[in-house]
């Protein structure tokens, strides 16, 4: 069965599911191409406010298929260049979507598949699930901005770890470690995640949509910088409609329903 990237939703949530079962969903540039392009019509749609990311079946996704990267030996480097190019595109595209995108995990997510997990916003994974960089274990090194989010996000040794050894990480250290927000019983991965989503899709979208950017911005951004754009997203936050809603709902006891 070739590969491909499943698109369902469910209320404001849209799914995305790795399917290429035969090789454990391992990616492939008709996931890239597909997942840039779900994104980009889920922007533009007004009824979407989450999107989800799973595998099918009992993995996430195993990384990049090995077979195809040794044919690909027999070709120019531009080739290989122009795949991970667009895998690249595929995690830029999660990184500045408007909305939350939260990774479903049971199972292994290895190679491009964990970077795939380290570009979503929020993580859940099933108990026994692993992940694992093993790029070095074959000779490589890693694509997809794992190295970016592990360097963010970890003490350097640990990083140096993870990506020189290649050994399996699971769920419960990596939420220990701020990687993962909540790890659920197996065969949960999915269901815990769309309760997750439905908790953010009762929020004022724009807020989260500034939220989002403001933790992009402030990884390069020195405070001053940072400042400047947290008072110019509460600004912008407060004169949205939706901010009257809220502070509306807040005094009034009520639920807030926002637009």
């Amino acid at each position: 069965m070739p590969a491909e990237l499943k698109s369902t939703s469910q209320g404001r949530t849209l799914i995305l599911t790795l399917s290429n079962p035969d090789m454990r969903n391992a990616l492939g540039p008709e996931i890239y191409s597909a997942g840039v392009e779900a994104l980009n019509v889920a922007e533009s749609n007004p009824d979407i406010r989450s999107v989800v990311i799973t595998g099918e079946g009992p993995w996430f996704c195993a990384g990049g298929n090995l077979q195809r990267l040794q044919a690909n030996r027999q070709l120019p480097p531009e080739h290989q260049a122009q795949s991970i190019e667009n895998l690249h595109h595929f995690i830029e595209a999660i990184r500045v979507f408007p909305h939350p995108v939260i990774a479903a995990v049971e199972g292994p997510a290895a190679g491009a598949g964990f970077s795939l997990v380290l570009a979503c916003d929020l993580v859940v994974a099933a108990r026994d699930a692993f992940f694992a960089l093993s790029y070095s274990t074959v000779g490589l090194s890693p694509d997809g901005g794992a190295s970016h989010a592990l360097a963010q996000a970890l003490p350097r040794p640990l990083a140096t770890e993870l990506l020189m050894l290649g050994n399996r990480i699971d769920a419960p250290t990596l939420q220990h470690h701020g990687l993962v927000n909540r790890v659920c019983e197996t065969g949960t991965a999915l269901s815990s995640a769309l309760a997750l989503a439905e908790q953010l899709n009762q929020r004022a979208p724009n807020a989260l949509t500034s939220i989002k950017e403001l933790l992009e911005q402030a990884a390069s951004n020195a405070l001053t910088q940072q400042l400047t754009c947290e008072r110019d997203a509460f600004v912008k936050n407060l004169h949205h409609p939706n901010g009257g809603i809220g502070i509306h709902a807040f005094l009034n006891k009520t639920q807030a329903h926002y637009e």
